[in-house]
């Protein structure tokens, strides 16, 4: 199997675990009541037919992710890249998700005025464990 294939893996591993995190995070913040002491409806149950689709969806930027970590001389600062990236998910989500698949409107501020300081914040917390875990499966290689 040669490099590339297998950091695509790994970027996609990480992608994964990388969502399994921020998955967590959101569902951890709606149980404490911190998305609602500050107004915004997001408090998702901690469910398979919740947390599968995010596992893939995380593993599918994290195929794009590798676009940034993927060349030989370009695997360096895994974390600021997964930071970096995870912007084009919160994007997606306020731009692509919520007006046009949910009812919540432009930026998801259906959910409360604030969604997109916490759709951002949950996308960051992605960001990060996939660049750590992608340094971290890779190795020294």
């Amino acid at each position: 199997m040669s490099r590339n294939s297998v950091m695509m893996a790994v970027c996609f591993c990480a992608g994964m675990i990388g969502a399994l995190a921020n998955s967590l995070a959101l569902w951890l913040a709606g149980d404490l009541g911190i998305t609602a002491l500050a107004g915004v409806a997001l408090a998702p149950d901690l469910t398979p037919a919740w947390l599968y689709p995010r596992l893939v969806w995380g593993g599918l930027w994290g195929l794009l992710y590798f676009l940034t970590v993927g060349g030989r001389n370009a695997r360096c600062h895994w974390v600021r890249k997964g930071l970096w990236i995870s912007l084009l998910p919160t994007l997606a989500q306020l731009l692509l998700v919520f007006p046009r698949q949910t009812p919540y409107g432009l930026l998801g501020l259906g959910l409360g005025a604030l969604t997109p300081l916490f759709v951002f914040i949950f996308n960051c917390v992605w960001g990060f464990f996939t660049g750590l875990f992608a340094r971290l499966l890779w190795g020294r290689g």
